[in-house]
């Protein structure tokens, strides 16, 4: 069974075991996180398509890690005007490992 989460913005499709890098989550490792967005379960033929969403659907997932993604430079220049702009950003992300897809 699998099924297609909106979390932080972006859609994931999932299955039970599954890890993944979501937005970060206002959880510790550790935690249970049920992510209630949820477009779309199938299993083979069986397909349920909400609109947008599933009523009473639910993924449950353990929050394995909350950490940060590698550094990401912006540079911001200017040909013959002396101008120039640095600067950089890391991504904060949440893992997570996926325990059960309800429908």
């Amino acid at each position: 069974m699998y099924a297609i989460v909106a979390t932080g913005g972006k859609q994931y499709r999932v299955k039970e075991g599954e890890t993944l890098r979501v937005e970060k989550l206002f959880a510790d490792a550790g935690e249970s996180v049920e992510l209630d967005k949820v477009l779309l379960v199938g299993e083979g033929d069986d397909v349920k398509v909400g609109a947008p969403y599933l009523d009473g659907a639910k993924v449950t997932a353990t929050v394995t890690e909350n950490g940060r993604g590698d550094k990401v430079k912006i540079v911001k220049f200017r040909r013959r005007k002396h101008s120039r702009r640095q600067a950089g950003h890391r991504q904060s992300y949440t893992e997570i490992q996926i325990t059960a897809i309800s429908a």
